[in-house]
């Protein structure tokens, strides 16, 4: 069996998807040729140690980070929110036009409510915005 040294850590299959990003986004900048970009990202995933990465990127500079999108974790039950409104408001459109005297809007507004209410428990939603991890 081989002794290990401190350099011959194995790497991760995230550490290898963030230097081929670097290189990726070489090659789409025109920093590498398309030969040397194919080149590269087929060494990247062929890389077993930690050491072997570095060398795919030394002579570029680091790839711009990804754009954090805080809003994209209440994605669904944003738009699940925004239908009950879209719903919501032509109903009660609809009962006004209607002339009808009673505020019949209310049987479906009560389960629109319902489902968005369900919907929000179920992801984790609490009053203020924060998203918590349910056990």
């Amino acid at each position: 069996m081989k002794v290990m040294t401190t350099n011959q850590i194995r790497a991760s299959d995230a550490e290898r998807e963030e230097v081929a990003r670097v290189v990726q986004a070489a090659g789409a900048e025109g920093r590498l040729t398309l030969a040397e970009t194919e080149e590269r990202l087929a060494a990247v995933y062929a890389a077993q140690f930690r050491h072997e990465l570095s060398q795919f990127t030394a002579d570029l500079p680091p790839a711009p980070s990804r754009p954090h999108r805080p809003g994209r974790a209440r994605g669904p039950l944003a738009m699940h929110a925004a239908i009950v409104v879209v719903l919501a408001t032509v109903l009660v459109i609809r009962w006004l036009v209607s002339g009808v005297p009673f505020f019949w809007p209310v049987f479906p507004l009560f389960w629109l409510t319902v489902s968005l209410v369900l919907h929000a428990w179920i992801r984790g939603w609490r009053p203020g915005g924060s998203l918590e991890a349910r056990s």
